[in-house]
């Protein structure tokens, strides 16, 4: 998928929450990149570091327990 938007002036290294076009939050991560260099960016580039989602929890519950 892509980049549809992204908060103005978004620094490099900055936490970010990542949600779906209707809002709806799918986790949080690090911005690998400036809102700068997202606009100039190939649309398959890396733009944040996974740090957690949504499902993560369901997925690996069974290995929590």
């Amino acid at each position: 998928s892509g980049l549809g938007r992204i908060t103005e002036n978004t620094p490099k290294y900055n936490g970010v929450i990542v949600y779906t076009m209707n809002d709806v939050p799918l986790g949080f991560g690090v911005a690998a990149k400036s809102t700068i260099e997202c606009r100039a960016t190939d649309p398959m580039s890396l733009v944040v570091f996974h740090q957690a989602d949504v499902g993560e929890f369901l997925r690996n519950e069974d290995a929590l327990t």
